[in-house]
């Protein structure tokens, strides 16, 4: 530090910022009067003080300095000051001189400045100078003042405004009591917990609080008790729980108030944990309860709730034993499903359809008493487990006719029908889930094949899975590769001898051959591609027959809807946008629904089909009397057509025949004001006598076979000629 050699760049600069400042002889601020003057002016001062010169060498320090700095007078003297500031504070003292160059009647602003002292650590310092001149030297004369002790004390306010904030937002309520019994601190938390006025903290005595505490608690005794063997030992720390009078329950934690060593008080915390207590009580007697039906939970983990039977987890166990024993046992899987059960539920209410469901269960276990297992796997489905039995076929044809006996559930008579496939053990290994799937796979072909029967699995009924799952990806793709067609078929006016609407039929023609409607309609309902198509057929019908259409304004086209379509909440939209782009009035349009849509939970599709009769066009009830309802219940259908089923009209043979079924629906249907359409009419004696029941229109083969848009012409000239032979008979 004593280095006076050559001028470093810095220092250089330094001499030359002193230059510019104008430092000279003829300036002076203070002059020394002598050097053992100076000094002892300069070790009165209880800040440091360094003489500086123009160099930025130390030329004086003063003994605040070498206390401040921690270097020994010799060692500072002589020395370049810039080693005493931290990096960032070196320029300060060049700025001063430059304040008091210009400012020179003005006192020296204070600058923060960073000391470093001989061990390295810095402290936070302020600076101030005045020109010194000795001799004809003009020096700084720079004091430097530690103010560390300014920094102290801001840290430790911000630490006590911490520890206020920390107190104040804890939940926690907080009491401090000094050794000498009086209050040494406390929270609002703790006031707001105990009830305790403001007014009662006026004193700093703790007494007056203590006894408002002792009236809160249930057991003041208690209360006193733990506190008086806390007071023998006080550096023990303590937890217990507290009840209050009120219901309420806190935790009161305690523990000694050190200063160092030495124990000064007490602190006191709690908390308010009465939801956590009474959670803990629900849950014992949660466990209580638990406990009480543990029985009744057990027989519920294997038995079905609803109909006593089994359930799928007791089936699963018994099949699996089953296929484990040996090879000479027989095991046969019978699985059941009931016919059309939704509807039950839609027309009846879920209430008649679980009365159903237990109705089959009885039927069903008094049918199989020495069968294994009787489940009910969920829904409408049941399983029984038959092991052992020398004819399964015989077994499984006593429960089809069992079953198909009427029953009255809610004062409607029902005739449950079922569709059962079995599957039984052969000579190759076999697991639990692959038999299922075998009777699951009959019992889908069972419904296929017309409900209400029994199929045992083969492995041709594999064959027809793969093939149906090759028509399904075939019929995603069949609108886009134009396979969809519409067929065609005339509906004819007794009254006005002719023809009055054409139906339009969807017509599947994949790789040159007809796929029946009754095998891919049903198939595009399930899937979800039945809107599409739907679309299709309705767009062609309108287009290929607005022509015909528009020569007379009473005709009109029928198109079949789906209940899957109402469900699309833009079908009516479309609709509408359909008819215009044909260029054919909505007045002319039919829509075909089966009876089962209107009772559907979903009343989006009615608010449908309504807009659309707003609108102006018109809906059929189609296939009506297959259904469950009466018909009574045509009053409340939104319907302005009933179509008769052609099951009903093939009972008409010779035409001699008393069929009052028939009359009674055409005769209910006009007193409503609804026009009737017959289905499936073939021969004349069936067209004579509903002729004489004047049905309104007619429909089917007699007339025409449903054509294509190509023979709109033939097939109308055909059902002409059949009107004509009816009329001249």
């Amino acid at each position: 530090m004593g280095d006076s050699g050559p001028h470093n760049d810095e220092l250089a600069k330094f001499g030359n910022d002193a230059d510019a400042l104008g430092m000279s002889a003829a300036q002076p601020i203070v002059r020394a009067q002598g050097a053992a003057a100076t000094d002892a002016i300069l070790d009165a001062s209880p800040d440091a003080l360094l003489g500086i010169a123009v160099d930025g060498t130390i030329s004086m320090a003063n003994t605040a300095a070498t206390r401040l700095f921690g270097i020994a007078r010799d060692q500072l003297v002589g020395s370049d000051h810039r080693k005493l500031l931290k990096k960032g504070s070196r320029k300060e003292i060049v700025r001063i001189f430059k304040h008091l160059k210009k400012h020179r009647e003005e006192p020296v602003p204070p600058r923060e400045v960073y000391g470093v002292r001989s061990d390295g650590t810095e402290f936070a310092a302020e600076a101030a100078g005045a020109l010194l001149e000795s001799g004809n030297e003009t020096q700084l004369l720079a004091s430097i003042r530690s103010i560390s002790h300014r920094k102290a004390d801001t840290d430790l306010h911000e630490a006590l405004s911490l520890l206020t904030a920390t107190l104040e937002s804890t939940a926690d309520g907080i009491l401090v009591i000094s050794t000498d019994g009086r209050l040494s601190g406390i929270n609002e938390q703790f006031l707001k917990m105990w009830g305790i006025p403001p007014e009662l903290l006026d004193g700093s005595e703790a007494a007056p609080v203590i006894r408002l505490v002792l009236e809160r608690v249930a057991d003041p005794d208690a209360f006193l008790a733990r506190i008086a063997e806390i007071e023998k030992d006080p550096s023990c720390e303590s937890h217990d729980v507290l009840d209050f009078k009120d219901g309420r329950t806190l935790e009161r934690d305690s523990r000694p108030q050190r200063v160092g060593d030495r124990i000064v008080g007490r602190v006191w915390s709690f908390r308010d944990v009465t939801p956590r207590r009474r959670a803990q009580e629900q849950a014992q007697q949660a466990m209580t309860d638990l406990a009480a039906q543990a029985e009744q939970l057990r027989a519920m983990a294997f038995q079905d709730p609803l109909t006593g039977l089994a359930n799928r987890a007791v089936f699963n166990d018994g099949l699996a034993a089953a296929l484990r024993a040996p090879r000479l046992k027989s095991v046969d899987v019978l699985l059941i499903d009931l016919d059309d059960f939704k509807e039950v539920n839609d027309i009846l209410g879920h209430q008649a359809g679980d009365a159903m469901l237990v109705e089959v269960a009885r039927r069903l276990r008094g049918c199989v008493p020495t069968a294994d297992v009787v489940a009910r796997l969920g829904g409408d489905e049941f399983v029984v487990l038959l092991t052992e039995c020398p004819d399964a076929d015989e077994i499984a044809a006593c429960i089809v006719r069992c079953l198909h006996v009427p029953v009255t559930i809610a004062g409607t008579v029902l005739r449950p029908s079922l569709s059962m496939g079995l599957a039984s053990l052969g000579q190759e290994e076999i697991g639990t889930n692959e038999l299922l799937r075998q009777a699951d796979i009959a019992m889908y072909a069972a419904k296929a094949a017309g409900k209400n029967r029994f199929l045992r699995f083969h492995p041709d009924m594999m064959t027809a899975l793969v093939q149906r799952t090759d028509m399904l990806t075939g019929l995603q793709l069949a609108v886009a590769r134009r396979e969809i067609s519409v067929g065609f078929q005339p509906i004819v006016s007794p009254r006005m001898a002719q023809v009055v609407q054409f139906e339009a039929l969807a017509r599947w023609n994949r790789d040159g051959e007809r796929v029946p409607p009754s095998v891919f309609i049903p198939m595009a309902e399930r899937s979800g591609l039945i809107g599409e198509i739907g679309a299709e057929v309705m767009a062609r019908g309108l287009v290929r027959l607005a022509p015909w259409l528009s020569q007379d304004l009473s005709r009109s086209l029928a198109v079949n809807v789906s209940g899957v379509q109402l469900q699309e909440p833009d079908f009516a939209d479309g609709v509408i946008s359909l008819a215009e782009a044909s260029g054919v009035g909505l007045y002319q349009l039919v829509l075909e629904v089966t009876e089962s849509v209107f009772f559907d939970a979903d009343s989006s599709l009615i608010k449908q089909l309504a807009s659309l009769r707003e609108a102006g066009a018109r809906v059929a009830l189609d296939d009506f009397g297959t259904g469950y309802s009466s018909l009574g219940r045509l009053q409340d259908l939104p319907v302005d057509t009933v179509k008769i089923d052609k099951s009903f009209v093939s009972m008409v043979r010779t035409g001699r025949e008393r069929l009052p079924i028939l009359s009674s629906m055409i005769n209910m249907a006009h007193s409503l004001g609804l026009t009737v359409t017959a289905e499936g009419v073939e021969t004349a004696a069936q067209a004579d006598y509903l002729m004489a029941l004047e049905c309104d229109s007619l429909q089917g083969y007699l007339f025409s076979l449903p054509v294509a848009g190509s023979r709109l012409e033939l097939a109308v000239q055909q059902a002409d000629e059949a009107i004509k032979a009816l009329r001249g008979r």
